[in-house]
């Protein structure tokens, strides 16, 4: 029964870390970093690292906790979920600027013919340094960078505290913690792995032969990150704070 019990706990973990990828504020985090991509293969590694920047950041504040047996108090959790909307609208305004910034690559040439002066405007993606042919997943890999991995990280922060909370109450041995923890860990880099894909798929679609669909797109996830941000912002650093104020006052 025991080994039932310790299976069934490490299920669970691996089975909310598929659904935890899925929470709207790490989607809408994401998707503002996947719109500049335009290869699933890219798409995947901004999941991936992110996945992995969340992982790292919930095992190393969970080994914290189990071992000290110590709780993260729920007002700094709040003022971590407060810097995650904050984190969300630079992310939308990032990629927005983004969006304005490549469609103002057009060149204009004046030619004349015949004695009259003509203009003739034409529109370009961005030039490549590259004359020889070189490997899509290099460009990939390079591009990426280390933002998913900081982005999961917070992400991770701040979610740290209802999780360990839950370890804490719920799986009395820390071995048996640190694994429900690895395992939540692997569901969501595999989450977001599979999310990422998807969200990318649209830009992938529309980055190399509609490329002003494309800038739209990256527009549209820009905004939706900001209004997103704003509203999250609202929610966690006005009313948690009005609610906090209440609690205090009528305890």
């Amino acid at each position: 029964m025991d080994s039932l019990g310790t299976f069934g706990s490490l299920t669970i973990g691996l089975v909310f870390g598929l659904k935890h990828a899925t929470e709207l504020d790490h989607v809408v985090a994401v998707s503002s970093i996947v719109s500049r991509h335009r290869s699933l293969l890219g798409s995947a590694l901004v999941g991936g690292l992110w996945g992995l920047g969340h992982t790292a950041s919930l095992l190393t504040v969970g080994l914290l906790v189990l071992v000290l047996k110590i709780a993260i108090p729920l007002s700094l959790a709040s003022w971590l979920e407060f810097g995650v909307a904050l984190m969300i609208i630079a992310l939308g305004v990032s990629a927005l600027l983004r969006s304005f910034r490549r469609q103002t690559n057009v060149h204009a040439h004046q030619h004349s013919h015949d004695g009259q002066a003509h203009v003739h405007i034409h529109f370009h993606d961005e030039p490549t340094e590259h004359k020889e042919k070189v490997p899509s997943h290099s460009h990939d890999i390079a591009r990426v960078g280390i933002k998913p991995f900081l982005v999961g990280a917070v992400h991770g922060l701040a979610g740290s505290a209802a999780l360990t909370i839950l370890v804490l109450t719920q799986i009395p041995s820390v071995w048996l913690g640190i694994g429900y923890l690895a395992l939540f860990g692997m569901g969501s880099i595999a989450g977001m792995l599979v999310m990422s894909s998807l969200i990318g798929l649209p830009f992938v679609l529309t980055g190399r032969r509609l490329s002003g669909v494309n800038y739209g797109l990256q527009a549209a996830a820009g905004c939706l990150s900001i209004a997103f941000g704003l509203w999250y912002a609202y929610e966690t650093g006005v009313m948690d704070r009005f609610g906090e104020f209440i609690r205090l006052g009528f305890g």
